[in-house]
C-alpha cells in the first residue's frame, strides 16, 4: 500500500470518528475539497463541502449515530468503507415520524480523493432494514390482520 493510500485511509477514519460520531463539522474544512460531489444526495442537500456538512448534521440529528468501520479498503485514489451504524430514531427521517427505536444499519461508501482530500462520494445504505427496525414496514414473515 502506498503512503498516500494509507493517508487516505486515515482521513476516512477521521471522517467517521470525528465528523460522523463526534459532530466536529469543522474537520471537513481540513479533509474535504470545497467542490465535493455527492452522487446520492439527500433531498435538498447542497453540493460541495457545505453539503457534506449538511448531510452529516442531518444524520446526526435524526439518529445520533455511532459508526463502526467494518472494512476500509484503499485502491488508487479511492477508499471503500463498509460500516455499521447504531443509533436511535429520535426525530424521524425523511418525513417519517420518529419511532424512538434503536436501529442498526449497514452501508457501503466509496470516497474519491483529490490532492489528499475528499472529492466525491457514492453510497449504498440498507434503508429497508432501517424501515423494518423503525416499524415503518413489517418485518419479513410478520403477519398482519386486515383492518389493524
Amino acid at each position: 500500500m502506498s503512503d498516500q493510500q494509507q493517508k487516505n485511509k486515515e482521513t476516512i477514519k477521521r471522517l467517521y470518528e470525528e465528523v460522523c460520531n463526534q459532530g466536529r463539522l469543522e474537520v471537513l474544512d481540513e479533509i474535504c475539497q470545497p467542490d465535493h460531489v455527492e452522487h446520492n444526495a439527500f433531498p435538498d442537500q447542497l453540493q460541495g463541502r457545505e453539503g457534506l456538512k449538511q448531510r452529516a448534521s442531518m444524520v446526526r440529528a435524526a439518529f445520533n449515530p455511532t459508526f463502526t468501520l467494518d472494512h476500509v479498503i484503499a485502491e488508487g485514489d479511492k477508499v471503500a468503507v463498509m460500516w455499521t451504524n447504531t443509533g436511535t430514531d429520535s426525530v424521524g427521517w425523511m418525513g417519517m415520524p420518529p419511532s424512538g427505536k434503536s436501529v442498526t444499519i449497514q452501508g457501503v461508501d466509496i470516497h474519491l480523493f483529490r490532492d489528499g482530500r475528499l472529492a466525491e462520494h457514492w453510497d449504498l445504505v440498507d434503508v429497508y432494514g432501517m424501515l423494518v427496525q423503525t416499524g415503518v414496514v413489517p418485518a419479513p414473515g410478520a403477519t398482519t390482520v386486515a383492518g389493524k
